[in-house]
């Protein structure tokens, strides 16, 4: 039993043996085989390597002959543009070597030729001398003298050309700009129609009889003395029937009395407390007609958007006069004549109604502050946002600063036209006669004058000068010197005109 059990051991043992060769037998050849495959897929993978080489190397042999095939096509080309360069510059060269060549021998004629005229001028100099000198002996003059002659008549030749086309020239302009003012203005004065109303210095209040004076004078004149002190106006009680007058050069002062005097007597109760409590509602009541006058004044006129403090200031002129014409009415007069005067010379007729209706806007507070009143009302509406063309119609409507627009001129005529036409202004006798002495007085004080006449009421002023001291041109002179020294020194409405007449007489005897 032991011997069966380790015989059976034994090829058990064997056969384990044999299976582990059997099993490594087997394995090694596997093992083989997969050598044999990769050692195969190995040299395909060379061979195909190798081939891909070749084929790259081939491709860049081939690119690398194509690249030095164009570069040497490149050279090539810029080899003939240097080339060509190269003869151009060389071309250049000679012909700038030709030019030199002919600028030199230029020159060389140049000098010679320079040469010759300077020996040509220095004989032509000593010949002049020599004939100077010839002329000078057989003349008995010397070259500066005969010069001399020769300017002063020259000159005299040109003065008297020169006078005798200024008078032409001024004869033609003044016959043209007459001709064509005359129907400008005659048109824009047909086309306005518009009262005359002379005011005064005086008021006059109705009253219902002669027994409200005693009333209104009051116990030993204390009422009386209320209301004047009150208005600063000077009441003239006398024996004009049913009537009271109120004497001020003040015109809102007398409109504020003339309006508080009326209510008292509309309401019979008049003493000192009261006479203090209706002043100061006539006084409210006054500043708020100035205020609807100058409102009214602007819309009347065509000049809406003005300031409220521009209409304020404009509608104090309503109580304003010059030479009895009422300031307010002749600025809205004076902005219908601009506007159709403007019209008819193509000018910016809005500017020219603005400042036509502004231009006397200094006189509202000329008695406050001091200055003149064009130049009161130029900074007035300078300070309210006015425009600046307006501003300079304002400022120059009396020429104190130099005219530089079309509508500034529009405005002085404007003015004038509305001051200076019949029936719009007045003054006394006395003033009148004042004024015409005071013009001839003007003209007389220049040297040369013979005589002097003021005539056509003052607007015109005729000049008789002396011919044989006073020439062509010294007569205009004079006229532009008298018409400034008339606007510095006087004052007057509209314009005045200076005429110099020069009598020229020639006188020979028959012998």
């Amino acid at each position: 039993m032991i011997a069966t059990a380790v015989v059976g051991a034994l090829a058990g043992a064997v056969a384990l043996v044999i299976g582990a060769l059997l099993g490594y037998a087997v394995r090694r050849s596997s093992t083989r085989n997969q050598e044999l495959e990769a050692e195969q897929a190995a040299a395909k993978i060379l061979g195909d390597a190798q081939a891909k080489e070749k084929e790259l190397l081939l491709a860049a042999k081939e690119e690398a002959l194509q690249l030095r095939a164009q570069a040497e096509q490149e050279v090539k080309v810029r080899r003939d543009e240097v080339l060509r360069l190269e003869q151009r510059v060389a071309n250049r060269e000679e012909n700038l070597d030709r030019k030199l060549d002919a600028l030199e021998r230029r020159e060389t004629a140049f000098a010679e030729k320079e040469q010759k005229q300077e020996a040509a001028r220095a004989q032509i100099e000593e010949l002049r001398k020599a004939k100077l000198a010839e002329v000078e002996r057989v003349s008995g003059m010397t070259s500066q003298e005969a010069r001399d002659l020769l300017l002063r008549e020259i000159e005299q030749e040109v003065q008297e050309e020169a006078n005798r086309r200024v008078r032409v020239l001024e004869a033609e302009a003044r016959e043209e700009g007459d001709r064509r003012a005359r129907g400008i203005l005659a048109t824009a004065m047909q086309r306005l129609m518009n009262d005359v109303v002379t005011e005064t210095t005086v008021s006059v209040v109705p009253i219902p009889s002669d027994d409200m004076k005693g009333r209104i004078i009051g116990r030993e004149g204390r009422n009386i003395r209320a209301l004047e002190g009150a208005t600063g106006v000077d009441l003239i009680i006398d024996d004009t029937p049913d009537a009271v007058t109120l004497s001020a050069f003040d015109p809102v002062r007398r409109e504020v009395a003339r309006v508080a005097l009326t209510k008292l007597v509309m309401d019979g109760r008049i003493h000192p407390t009261r006479i203090e409590e209706v002043v100061e509602k006539a006084q409210q009541e006054v500043q708020a007609s100035i205020k609807t006058a100058g409102e009214q004044a602007a819309i009347e006129a065509g000049c809406p958007g003005l300031h409220p403090e521009i209409l304020k200031t404009l509608g104090r002129l309503k109580y304003r006069t010059s030479y009895g014409q009422n300031q307010i009415k002749h600025a809205v007069e004076s902005a219908f004549i601009a506007a159709m005067i403007a019209e008819e010379v193509g000018a910016d007729v809005n500017v020219c109604r603005r400042g036509a209706l502004l231009h006397d806007l200094g006189k509202a507070i000329d008695h406050e502050i001091e200055g003149t009143h064009a130049a009161l009302g130029g900074e007035l509406a300078r300070r309210y946002n006015v425009s600046p063309a307006v501003v300079h119609c304002i400022e120059a409507h009396h020429e104190e600063i130099e005219v530089e627009t079309t509508e500034a001129v529009i405005v002085q005529i404007a003015d004038a036209i509305s001051g200076s036409r019949p029936g719009a202004r007045r003054e006394t006798l006395e003033l009148y006669v004042k004024r015409l002495e005071a013009l001839e007085g003007i003209a007389n004080s220049f040297k040369g004058v013979e005589k002097s006449f003021a005539i056509q009421a003052g607007r015109e002023i005729r000049i008789i000068v002396k011919p044989e001291e006073i020439d062509d041109l010294a007569s205009m002179r004079l006229a532009r010197d008298v018409s400034k020294k008339i606007e510095e020194s006087l004052e007057y409405p509209g314009q005045i005109k200076v005429t110099v007449v020069r009598e020229t007489r020639a006188s020979e005897y028959a012998r």
